[in-house]
């Protein structure tokens, strides 16, 4: 089938509530999956859902040798599932929910590939966000991957704390993070862990988009990948994560 024909029956399967829908489970490779999550996309926007970023996931070495892939993934940010810090969420209609600990970055300028490096990457950054992902296990993800994709990598909605202005020479790969649940300390890990730095995640996901021709605008956000493993959010907890020198966010479950 052609891209826009699959696009056309995944966006009749999420309607009827089915986010995997099982009639594509191994038959997608991850370039058409990639086109149709941007083909979804752009049936949100026609529909008039805002695009207000990007997310980068399976950014450690780690987690990509467990899925047998070569680089990591990207999704799209909206602005209905743009949070602030403290924002106290209903779980009732979430499916599996999930936090990950991460820096959101925004664009001062526009940036797009081919040939975006760390040092081009870091000169498009202005600014940053502490920030949580908050995902949704809406299928299988592990034994699915590209169908996983194709309905944008888990992705649900973004918090984020107060902006904080970055230098140009900010080491973002030296960021550390602590990840509190209810109380107790859960997890600590620096930038690094975003395939070294944060600012090389940007880089990928410029270099990535300029494939599908796409690029990052000014103003965009870029959730540039977790810190941490992904934590589960329950009813009743409350998590936080406190970047060092950028600031904390939070969120609260009901």
């Amino acid at each position: 089938m052609q891209i826009a024909a699959i696009v056309e029956d995944f966006w009749a399967s999420r309607e009827r509530g089915v986010y995997y829908p099982p009639q594509w489970f191994d038959r997608l490779s991850l370039d058409q999956a990639c086109q149709v999550q941007l083909g979804l996309l752009d049936k949100a926007v026609a529909g008039g859902a805002q695009q207000v970023g990007w997310k980068v996931g399976l950014t450690a070495d780690a987690i990509r040798e467990q899925f047998g892939v070569h680089e990591p993934v990207f999704g799209y940010l909206l602005a209905s599932g743009r949070l602030d810090s403290g924002v106290r969420i209903d779980l009732a209609n979430w499916r599996g929910t999930g936090f990950e600990n991460e820096l959101c970055l925004r664009l001062g300028k526009p940036l797009r590939g081919p040939g975006v490096d760390v040092a081009a990457a870091r000169a498009a950054v202005s600014s940053c966000h502490p920030a949580m992902e908050l995902v949704e296990n809406r299928g299988d993800f592990t034994a699915q991957l590209a169908v996983a994709v194709a309905d944008n990598v888990q992705q649900r909605a973004f918090v984020i704390g107060p902006e904080v202005p970055l230098p140009v020479d900010a080491d973002l790969a030296a960021v550390t993070c602590e990840v509190s649940i209810n109380g107790e300390q859960v997890a600590q890990a620096s930038g690094a862990a975003v395939m070294g730095d944060p600012y090389a995640s940007l880089a990928w996901l410029a270099n990535k988009l300029a494939e599908y021709g796409r690029g990052l605008e000014t103003g965009q956000y870029v959730m540039s990948g977790s810190f941490t493993r992904q934590f589960p959010l329950k009813p009743g907890d409350e998590a936080q994560t406190r970047f060092n020198g950028i600031g904390l966010v939070a969120v609260k479950a009901r």
